[in-house]
């Protein structure tokens, strides 16, 4: 399982930090202004009182692109060969069709341009939330846990539910808390079985839990304002918190681990192709995996000596221990875990996985 901010400590430390440095607003759009050079772009926001300036992210360049209908390609053209047809493109539009947004900033820079009734949950609240309810749930233990430009992640296994695959190969129970502040994804807790062997970390495709971002309307004003003190935030997230609390409580099911256990063991039965070079290339062209991915994977298939779709998943999970971006990493244990559903799926339909088509 690849491995980010190495204790939770330093992980609350980053989001103390972030807590401190991060502000976010409501402004009404025709107040907004972006100035653009050489791929770089400013983003100005007035208030009753000021002129606020940010960088402009690539989350929210996205962001501002899709709701003015801007194709994203034409968008990244402007922004890199003509910033100021992409200035009067973002700010004629902005101004034509004006609306509140919310701006969220970090650190000098606009990390994302989304709606007014956006439900912040914000990371250190989250894991204020969580860390009692682990501490409660005996053998929970973090092995893992990162908070990265876009997402935080709290990997949990519970050491006191685990079985065997096969004599010698243990696997645990556990799950992922994963959180977008940027509005990139739900917060999710989905089931994790982690293998001993390798310290892999396969995240299913079922049973996952989701909690969406979406708030109150705020109040009608023409000017920026910051959103909200802390303490409001607080305590209108508090309920939403403890639903969270009750999730995570039943994130480990013994029935459900069971299952899912059952499919690993089923899938040493399903065949992949006999040439690992052309199922890792049918692999990659289904699941979107670009060239050192697919190599890794390769290079992991072949010394696991094991070509069945058991093995073609182990060697995506610790293909995943590979990858330098733990956003990227952990999105390898989510397809590991549905590569072994898809394989499930199709051999009780007595189709072979993954095999090559005749030429």
């Amino acid at each position: 399982m690849k491995q980010g901010i190495r204790t939770i400590e330093k992980l609350y430390d980053e989001l103390d930090r972030q807590r401190e440095a991060r502000t976010d607003l409501i402004a009404n759009t025709k107040n907004l202004m972006v100035n653009s050079t050489r791929g770089t772009s400013l983003i100005s926001v007035a208030t009753d009182n000021d002129v606020l300036s940010y960088a402009v992210s690539e989350v929210a360049h996205r962001q501002i692109a899709e709701r003015l209908n801007i194709p994203y390609k034409y968008y990244e053209r402007m922004r890199l060969d003509y910033p100021e047809l992409l200035d009067q493109n973002i700010n004629g539009w902005l101004a034509r069709t004006p609306e509140k947004r919310m701006l969220r900033t970090l650190d000098g820079k606009l990390r994302a341009f989304l709606s007014d009734r956006y439900r912040r949950l914000d990371n250190l609240e989250l894991v204020d939330h969580v860390l009692p309810v682990l501490t409660e749930m005996k053998g929970c233990d973090i092995v893992s846990c990162d908070v990265t430009e876009t997402h935080l992640y709290l990997k949990i296994i519970n050491k006191a539910l685990k079985t065997e695959v096969v004599p010698g190969d243990v696997v645990q129970a556990g799950f992922v808390i994963s959180n977008s502040e940027i509005g990139l994804g739900a917060l999710k807790v989905e089931p994790l079985v982690y293998r001993l062997i390798c310290k892999n970390g396969m995240i299913s495709k079922d049973y996952s839990h989701k909690k969406y971002h979406t708030g109150r309307q705020v109040d009608d004003t023409d000017n920026a304002y910051e959103l909200y003190s802390d303490a409001t935030l607080e305590a209108d997230d508090k309920a939403y918190f403890l639903k969270v609390q009750d999730i995570v409580r039943a994130a480990v099911d013994e029935t459900k681990f069971a299952l899912t256990v059952d499919k690993l063991r089923a899938s040493m039965e399903i065949p992949t192709a006999n040439n690992p070079v052309e199922t890792v290339e049918i692999l990659g062209d289904r699941y979107l995996l670009n060239k050192n991915e697919r190599g890794s994977i390769l290079r992991h298939f072949i010394m696991g000596n094991d070509l069945s779709h058991y093995g073609l998943v182990n060697a995506i999970t610790r293909a995943s221990q590979d990858i330098e971006d733990y956003n990227r990493a952990t999105e390898l244990e989510r397809i590991g875990g549905v590569l072994l559903e898809d394989g499930i799926n199709a051999a009780s339909k007595r189709n072979l996985v993954l095999l090559p088509k005749a030429a």
